[in-house]
């Protein structure tokens, strides 16, 4: 095991950039230096000695290794494109930016850099529910997928106790809960299911009549055949996440997601296993999971592929460039929406 510390900047120290400070210094082999936000009135220090900075371009005048990303939609890419070039190797929270296109210009700049590690941060990998499914499918002995259901809602836009918020916004979002929280969801019903290229949807904003939408209902199949509903939502009052994996000798049942809210229930697994004779009522055998640690293993693959020099596995810009396409498939799917957004290419 290396000794060697990477020297970390995190460029926004919002909610997300704490939590993402917090396990960063937790890991062995990286350490948070300097962080950037707009919410500083000056440069200073912060505990620890790690110097605070009011914008991005004067943290990445420090001496760094790493850059970890955790701005809004609309400058997160620029952010993103500008470490690359600063030479630094990048991690960025989901979503990649407000349009397909935001990603391919930064894959642009990531080709011209192929020893630098880039990675985006599509956390509900990490989750052990979701690991387990993914091995019980791959395992083979439940078959190949049929079919494959998901609801992710919670029940609005702005944070408790704000009276605004930028997911609002589309000129900063670039969409609603569909781009912001549904993007998961769609994430990993490609992870299980394959990429989606025959799409139907409704795209609406009717409820809260923001400018983004507040519900998007997604009827999707695969090449292969694999048919996938999707109800991203922000008019689920009670939060609500559940993915449910279909195949043809048993099923996998994803029912809530530990996360900082704690709002989303327990989060459970629960393996189908089906008989001739269950006459529908089959033998079940649910794992509860009490232990988060999707946020220290996300960190750990990073610093690995940066310490060992070797491609990112889960989160590469491959695979956000997939993503946004399938996100962008729902929104052009529903004419209405599109015409409205003027939603005109993937």
């Amino acid at each position: 095991m290396t000794t060697q510390k990477l020297r970390i900047g995190i460029a926004g120290h919002g909610v997300v950039g704490q939590r993402r400070h917090q396990f960063i210094d937790a890991h062995p082999n990286l350490q948070v230096v300097a962080v950037c936000d707009r919410i500083f009135a000056e440069e200073g220090l912060l505990e620890g000695g790690v110097r605070s900075h009011i914008a991005y371009q004067q943290l990445l005048d420090e001496n760094l290794d790493a850059l970890f990303v955790c701005l809004t939609n609309d400058i997160a890419p620029e952010v993103t494109m500008a470490g690359l070039e600063k030479g630094l190797h990048v991690f960025c929270e989901k979503p990649p930016g407000r349009t397909v296109e935001d990603i391919r210009r930064v894959r642009e700049v990531e080709a011209k850099h192929p020893r630098l590690k880039l990675k985006y941060g599509f956390n509900h990998r990490y989750h052990d529910s979701v690991r387990d499914a993914l091995a019980l499918m791959q395992s083979a002995d439940m078959g190949k997928v049929l079919n494959l259901r998901g609801v992710y809602g919670k029940s609005k836009f702005i944070s408790y106790g704000q009276d605004s918020n930028w997911r609002t916004q589309r000129e900063t979002a670039g969409g609603g809960i569909l781009l912001d929280q549904g993007i998961h969801m769609v994430d990993l019903m490609r992870l299980f299911g394959g990429d989606f290229h025959d799409v139907h949807s409704y795209v609406t904003n009717d409820y809260w009549g923001h400018d983004v939408e507040d519900n998007a209902y997604a009827l999707m199949r695969s090449d292969r055949g694999v048919v996938a509903m999707l109800h991203s939502t922000a008019t689920q009052w009670r939060h609500s996440f559940r993915l449910e994996v279909t195949l043809e000798r048993g099923g996998l049942m994803l029912s809530g997601i530990l996360s900082g809210s704690k709002s989303y229930g327990e989060e459970t697994l629960t393996a189908v296993y089906p008989a001739d004779d269950d006459r529908g009522d089959p033998r079940e055998v649910t794992t509860a999971y009490s232990v988060d640690t999707s946020w220290a293993d996300e960190i750990e693959e990073f610093a690995a592929s940066v310490l060992n020099d070797v491609p990112v596995l889960n989160g590469s810009s491959e695979e956000a460039l997939k993503t946004m396409q399938h996100v962008y498939r729902i929104y052009q799917a529903d004419p209405s929406w599109r015409d409205k957004w003027q939603i005109t290419s993937i």
